[in-house]
């Protein structure tokens, strides 16, 4: 096993679940405080009870002792009014502590955004100045210490890219174009046309037809969808449809590969080249999205109403978690969400969709987005190390994303355990009854298949 140092971030033991407890907490608190304060309210009306009041002809004595009690008892410094009202402002204090704790999250995240900013600003307006600093000093390290390898230099830093990502918009401020990161990107996906998706079917291989039992099996999966080796495999989407012994559907599990192409702006090459990452990232619907729909609808997901699950790699991933709020609108159950080694920290996804997102440190591409995976109990974010020394080796799903999915699968971490809980429709096919079917998506008109 090649992975190690494995680390969980977020999901049912995260820390925004925990500043979720927090507020439950202070809602129970405060139902207490209410509950506390109506039965003191129930008890003064024994202080003027008619029965109470004549029965002091008899022991006045009695009554007055009585009466003094229940006052003590009612409003005393320990009384149910005083403890009413302590317990309510600990519930209060409760909620106060979550928005306090979100507020400094969100405020770090922006000052980070801030401070990039500011740095781009500062590398445009004295460039001569932050190439002798910080470039001079990266290229001395570069030099010295890895014998001029840029590469391996770079896997060895991968937040240098968050660093220049963030700064880009502050670059481009001091142009004369004041943006900040998300408008960026909306002017940089502006440059990519996008186009109608034309969805062919075609045959799966054989070995390609058990349904997954683990996570390291669905990673498995998607690694074999994405083989380049294999020819002719035109095909850039499965859908795996999970059925049970009665051949039931359970779910569907639909394997989404990353980036084939690289055009130039302007230009178009396959539905899953370098301007669909951009239109994905800008938070676009994109050709590939689109395909992804017509695949559903295909297998009959709209009409069994089962659960979803979007598994992508790369680009894959970003066209995953970006599709998920559309396909929901439209009508699709989709539950669940794994990406490898993309960058989504800045896509918003409906809470009610379990992500897991795997991300190899020494991975450039999740830093792509120079932003962290939200902390939150609907998204789980696992980093690992796994340093190959090159690009390729370190984004690669097999002998590294397809590891960390095996150690994941016998990991305790609760975060992890709540998700392999969930996922148990996508999991437990039948392979006699289960069923692939394999998509080419292509935009109209580019390389369409005959």
């Amino acid at each position: 096993m090649t992975v190690k140092n494995i680390q969980v971030e977020g999901g049912a033991g995260g820390v925004e679940a925990k500043y979720e407890d927090l507020a439950a907490m202070g809602d129970l608190t405060s139902d207490v405080a209410g509950d506390t304060l109506k039965i003191a309210a129930a008890g003064h009306k024994f202080l003027v009870e008619p029965d109470v009041l004549a029965s002091s002809l008899l022991n006045p004595g009695g009554v007055v002792k009585f009466e003094a009690a229940m006052a003590v008892a009612l409003d005393g410094p320990s009384g149910l009014t005083a403890t009413s009202a302590v317990i309510g402002l600990r519930g209060e204090a409760f909620k106060a502590s979550r928005i306090a704790y979100e507020m400094a999250d969100e405020l770090a995240a922006k000052g980070l955004d801030a401070a990039r900013w500011f740095g781009g600003l500062a590398v445009a307006t004295n460039p001569l100045g932050a190439a002798l600093v910080g470039g001079g000093g990266i290229a001395a390290d570069v030099y010295l210490n890895y014998d001029g390898d840029w590469e391996k230099w770079l896997v060895d830093h991968p937040g240098m890219v968050d660093t220049l990502i963030g700064m880009s918009p502050g670059m481009l401020s001091a142009l004369g174009i004041p943006v900040d990161l998300a408008t960026t990107l909306d002017l940089l996906a502006a440059t990519y046309p996008d186009g109608e998706a034309v969805v062919k079917e075609i045959e799966p291989r054989l070995q390609d037809k058990n349904p997954p039992r683990d996570l390291e099996d669905l990673l498995n999966g998607l690694n074999e969808r994405n083989d380049p080796t294999v020819k002719p495999d035109p095909s850039n989407i499965d859908v795996r449809i999970i059925k049970d012994a009665n051949n039931n559907v359970t779910g569907y599990v639909v394997d989404v590969p990353g980036t084939k192409d690289w055009p130039l702006p302007g230009q178009v090459a396959s539905a899953n080249d370098l301007g669909v990452n951009v239109d994905a990232m800008a938070g676009n619907n994109t050709v590939l999205q689109k395909g992804i729909q017509e695949a559903l609808d295909r297998a009959g997901a709209d009409d069994t109403g089962a659960p979803v699950m979007l598994v992508g790699h790369s680009q894959g991933g970003i066209v995953a978690a970006q599709a998920t709020g559309d396909l929901k609108a439209n009508g699709y159950n989709v539950t669940h969400v794994v990406t490898a080694g993309s960058p989504v920290g800045r896509i918003d996804v409906p809470g009610d969709v379990q992500v897991l997102s795997l991300e190899n440190r020494n991975d450039i591409v999740p830093h792509l987005d120079a932003s962290d995976n939200p902390d939150s109990p609907n998204r789980t974010t696992v980093t690992f190390d796994n340093n190959t020394g090159t690009f390729g080796g370190n984004h690669a799903i097999g002998g590294n994303y397809t590891d960390a999915a095996g150690v994941l699968d016998k990991s305790t971490d609760p975060s992890v355990q709540r998700y392999r809980d969930s996922m148990g429709a996508f999991t437990g096919g039948d392979p006699e009854k289960s069923q692939l079917q394999r998509y080419h998506v292509a935009r109209k008109g580019v390389n369409e298949l005959p």
